[in-house]
């Protein structure tokens, strides 16, 4: 593929054919050329991107020049048996939809492919051919009066053939939908019967509309031409126009108007709309006689792709076609100057306001076809577009096709397969850059003070007061707080608060069960739901972050154990001990507020955040098959003969071979009775392949229908639907399944009663105790310092991943204030007795997936863009108020099997991996190079240097794994995440800046390092970066589309 990166020589010149304007001088610059300072010869030599941005650049203060976007529809001119019509063959939003005739069907949208000699003719023929600026007509007979009659002037049209180009401008525009609605009827008359009937009535039509005459400036010009210097007389009363509005009607009007009976005085003629003579091809179609209102048993507009046009469209309309009446080649350009419903023109009802009009002599077809593709790929370019718009002569127009050709990509054709479609593209860069002329260089910006003030907006900087950066955070998000009610009024907070009521709910019953074996059953499952209701609901009304998703996590659990083996050896009141140790968690976690320790978080990188979140999604998915292999081991498939069979009931003529068949739950069902010793229990062999299939089921099926928002089948909405409820659906259909088998697999236990576990406690803990010495509180600060490690690290590396700007959050973040409302429910659960719940990553990540906005796609073939996330607090509300009343649900929840809810673990462990870099880069190690993904990490950071960066991560990881697998050293954990931070630090001896900035954060100095550190290398590696000046020079061109 060859790229245009240095200025090619055109094969052309500037100049315009006919030497005169298209369009009235700026009226602001008193009849002087608009652009003032510049002339032609200065064009000619300017860079055509430098002409373009020049032309956008002019204030625009009528309404008539705003751009709108445009829907571009080609029709060509084709002969069915002795019908002549207009029939589509390809359209134009953002991407070409050609009418495959052989499906009599639209393709799939694709990116147009144009050849250069298309262009190349398109651009000829703008030269070369007739370019009428803001003409003013509103139905389509006017406008082919106007522009036969403009051709007749330029001598480009004889006047013999002048009616039989009318003729075929007005034939019948036949769209594609209207081809397999209804069995095409004969309305449309021969081009003989037209003919003759336009012949007798020729001198009873009038153009009904204003012909554009004169100058809108008030220079004078010649005597007989109305102040216009360019117009001449001709013969026949016709003269040589510029394509110019006016309010005044053509001469040919005023003579044909003066030989009727019916005449007024030219100066007093109106605009005829109920007393015009429809022409021949009005009465062919049925047309109304303005030309602007639709007839609806003629013409119907595709309304059900009228939904895909973006509000405030207008239409451009290309139309090309070969005739036996003409030797050479026609083209005009026309801008309406108020675009206007031509009748039929367009397949939906939307205003025309351009109009490109191509006939020819026999034999160039296929020419014409490709030269109408090119017009309509540049109407449908951005900055083409907008230069249509502003266009005020036909050297603007030439300067927008040269811009275009500049910007193209030139594809060797014998390096591909023209016959290829192009699929969209699922990111389109931003063309803002060819719109404006390359910034001059600005002074270097430090990139120490800009990490500071970035710092500082996220309130990860130290404000020197007390409590400084809670009361920011309060600031910050009140404002906000109204609209994280208003903005969850949406079925995707509906879906995601059912997805994440089953995935907290199964870790929260599953951790009171691991609890109550750690701690002698003082918390179990009741107290994990209690815990998960009080702390889930403070922390989404209080929060400064209620994305982040509060859970029971495993160092917490090995936390809770070691205290408890400490109680019993010290025989002391464990409950009391651990009051304690909460109240001085809490303590030391609101001083930290009040010095704004949660600023430190800004030391947590990229590298240390990735670990952490790795980390925890490799623990899901090894416990969700873990605890599937156990049911396995407490379910073998190889069990010894189950000694339980079927027998007839007494006084039954049927034998036992009879009844021998029935299984263990269908015998009762036939009066038969059940005898042996293992008939008091249901046979077990098959609930570990269930549980098994459960599992895989529920994942698949989950994986597989998050996607489907991107398949290919049923409307948008559905799509969206099915994919925001896929873990519910996945849920629900592997439990109907399960039921309607009757396998015995494990199924969900919740408690059905609201009271502590062991009877001995209640729902208050004494802070003081008999066994315990007095002087216990006092030492519970040291387990509560190796406490509030824990917590912090576990909330702060969860909120700076729910936080990174990936997620494109816009409500800003809380740290301050999520660690002050976390230590006051800790002082809560300490309190009650409950376990303490904190940030949980994998949780938390699966929140924020199942709560991202995409763009609505409107165009077809447009991909959709990443938008954000619905910040809100209801679902997290919803989700821990469910949770506090599943006590009431337990009839319900009883039904659920555990190994589908070990498949949601599965699922939440690997869609967590998605978008982490740590992760992509694991597997770009087992890849060849030529099959590697195009990540822009990789253009920019040689190879070797990135696995060197991945081995690093990686070993940190393994060694994680290691210290939490063991119960002797799991407590070491949080400490092990600090010794992280440190590691990372020392990798700015091994790595350049640079690199660390494009494969991790940069961190904050200690001491300022001068801020140019690697620009002046990037440069010298890298050339390509050091363009401005080419770029104001016109030898490159700042962006690329594809030709």
């Amino acid at each position: 593929m060859a790229k245009n990166n240095e200025y090619i020589e055109l094969p052309w010149t500037m100049n315009s054919s006919s030497g005169d304007d298209e369009a009235p001088k700026d009226p602001r610059t008193g009849g002087e050329d608009f652009t003032q300072q510049f002339t032609e010869n200065d064009f000619e030599v300017t860079p055509p991107a430098q002409r373009v941005q020049f032309i956008l650049g002019e204030d625009v203060n009528d309404g008539t020049h705003v751009s709108h976007p445009l829907f571009s529809e080609m029709g060509m001119l084709v002969k069915e048996g002795d019908e002549i019509e207009w029939k589509e063959t390809a359209r134009w939003i953002k991407f070409e939809e050609d009418v495959e005739e052989g499906g009599n069907r639209w393709s799939k949208p694709h990116v147009a492919t144009l050849s250069l000699h298309s262009l190349f003719e398109l651009r000829r023929l703008l030269v070369n051919g007739s370019v009428m600026l803001d003409m003013e007509a509103d139905n389509l007979e006017v406008m082919a009066d106007l522009v036969c009659d403009q051709m007749v002037s330029a001598g480009t049209l004889p006047p013999g053939v002048k009616d039989k180009v009318k003729d075929a401008l007005l034939r019948r525009h036949r769209h594609q939908h209207e081809y397999a609605k209804k069995t095409r009827l004969p309305i449309i008359r021969s081009l003989a019967d037209m003919r003759n009937q336009s012949s007798s009535k020729i001198e009873e039509h009038t153009l009904g509309a204003t012909t554009p005459i004169s100058l809108t400036a008030s220079e004078p010009g010649p005597p007989g031409t109305n102040g216009n210097p360019n117009l001449s007389t001709a013969a026949g009363g016709m003269g040589r126009f510029l394509t110019v509005p006016s309010g005044k009607p053509s001469n040919r009007a005023l003579e044909k108007k003066s030989n009727s009976k019916k005449s007024r005085p030219a100066q007093n003629l109106p605009v005829i709309t109920e007393d015009m003579v429809k022409s021949p091809s009005n009465q062919s179609m049925a047309r109304p006689g303005s030309g602007t209102e639709l007839n609806e048993q003629q013409h119907k507009g595709n309304t059900h792709f009228m939904r895909k046009i973006p509000p405030g469209a207008e239409a451009s309309n290309i139309l090309v076609g070969e005739v036996d009446f003409l030797e050479r080649t026609l083209s005009c350009f026309i801008r309406l100057s108020s675009a206007a419903v031509m009748g039929d023109l367009t397949e939906v009802p939307v205003p025309t306001r351009f109009i490109f009009i191509l006939l020819g002599p026999p034999g160039s077809q296929s020419n014409f076809h490709e030269i109408g593709r090119a017009m309509a790929t540049l109407m449908s370019d951005e900055i083409f577009h907008e230069v249509a718009y502003r266009a005020r002569k036909r050297d603007h127009l030439l300067a927008g096709v040269d811009e275009f050709l500049d910007a193209v990509t030139v594809l060797p054709p014998g390096e591909w397969d023209p016959t290829i479609r192009i699929e969209p593209p699922a990111a389109i860069p931003s063309q803002e850059v060819r719109k404006r002329p390359p910034e001059l260089p600005k002074e270097e910006v430090d990139e120490e003070e800009e990490e500071a003030r970035l710092r500082e907006e996220s309130g990860l900087s130290r404000t020197g007061r007390l409590f400084g950066g809670l009361i920011n955070d309060v600031k910050r998000k009140i404002p906000w707080y109204i609209s994280d009610y208003k903005d969850a009024l949406s079925m995707q907070c509906v879906a995601s608060w059912i997805f994440l009521y089953f995935a907290c709910l199964s870790p929260i019953i599953t951790f009171g069960g691991l609890l109550a074996e750690a701690t002698g059953k003082h918390m179990a499952a009741m107290e994990s739901l209690v815990s998960g209701f009080v702390c889930g609901m403070g922390y989404g009304f209080f929060s400064g972050q209620p994305l982040t998703i509060l859970g029971s996590t495993g160092p917490v659990l090995v936390f809770e154990s070691i205290i408890y083996e400490f109680c019993l050896k010290m025989g002391w009141e464990y409950m009391t001990f651990r009051f304690w140790i909460g109240m001085w968690v809490a303590g030391i976690c609101i001083v930290l507020t009040a010095i704004d320790a949660s600023a430190l978080v800004c030391y947590i990188t990229r590298f240390t955040e990735e670990n952490f979140a790795t980390l925890i999604a490799f623990i899901f998915i090894y416990k969700a098959i873990e605890n599937v292999v156990v049911i396995g081991k407490n379910f073998p498939v190889n069990q010894g003969i189950y000694d339980c069979v079927c027998t007839p009931p007494i006084g039954s003529n049927a034998s036992v071979v009879d009844y021998a068949k029935y299984n263990w739950d269908y015998c009762e069902s036939y009066n038969g009775t059940l005898v042996g010793g293992d008939c008091g229990t249901p046979p077990t062999e098959n609930v570990f392949l269930m549980s098994v299939v459960l599992c895989t089921g529920t994942f698949i099926i989950s994986t597989l229908l998050k996607d489907f928002k991107n398949a290919l089948f049923f409307p948008s909405i559905v799509r969206q639907y099915i994919s925001d409820f896929s873990v519910l659906i996945a849920i629900f259909a592997m439990s109907f399944f399960d039921y309607s088998l009757g396998v015995p697999t494990q199924k969900l236990e919740v408690p059905n009663e609201l009271k502590p576990t062991l009877s001995t406690r209640g729902w208050l803990i004494p802070p003081f105790s008999e066994k315990n010495p007095w002087w216990s509180p006092i030492i519970a600060v040291f387990p509560a310092l190796l406490g509030t490690i824990l917590i912090f690290m576990d909330q702060q590396i969860t909120a700076v991943i729910v936080n990174r700007k990936e997620n494109k959050l816009k409500k800003g973040c809380g740290y301050h204030l999520d660690l002050f409302i976390l230590s006051i429910l800790i002082a809560i659960c300490s309190l009650m007795g409950l376990p303490w719940f904190v940030a949980a990553t994998v949780l938390s990540i699966n929140h924020v997936n199942s709560l991202k906005l995409e763009s609505e796609c409107s165009a077809p073939g447009e991909k959709p863009q990443f938008l954000g996330v619905r910040e809100q607090r209801v679902t997290h509300i919803l989700i821990f108020l469910t949770i506090g009343v599943s006590v009431l649900l337990t009839p319900l929840l009883g039904h659920i099997p555990m190994p589908v809810l070990f498949g949601v673990f599965l699922y939440m462990g690997v869609a967590s991996l998605k978008g982490l870099q740590f992760f992509d880069r694991i597997l770009i190690m087992f890849m060849p190079a030529k099959y590697q993904p195009d990540y822009m990490f990789l253009r920019q950071v040689p190879i070797k240097r990135v696995h060197l960066f991945t081995i690093i991560q990686l070993a940190c990881l393994i060694i994680l794994w290691l210290i939490k697998s063991f119960s002797q050293t799991s407590i070491l954990f949080p400490l092990m995440l600090v010794v992280m931070i440190g590691i990372r630090k020392a990798l700015d001896l091994v790595f350049t800046r640079r690199e660390l900035k494009i494969l991790d954060d940069i961190m904050p100095e200690m001491t300022k390092r001068a801020a140019a550190d690697d620009l002046h290398k990037l440069d010298a590696e890298n050339p390509k970066f050091n363009t401005s000046k080419q770029l104001w020079r016109g030898y490159l061109t700042p962006t690329e589309t594809s030709v």
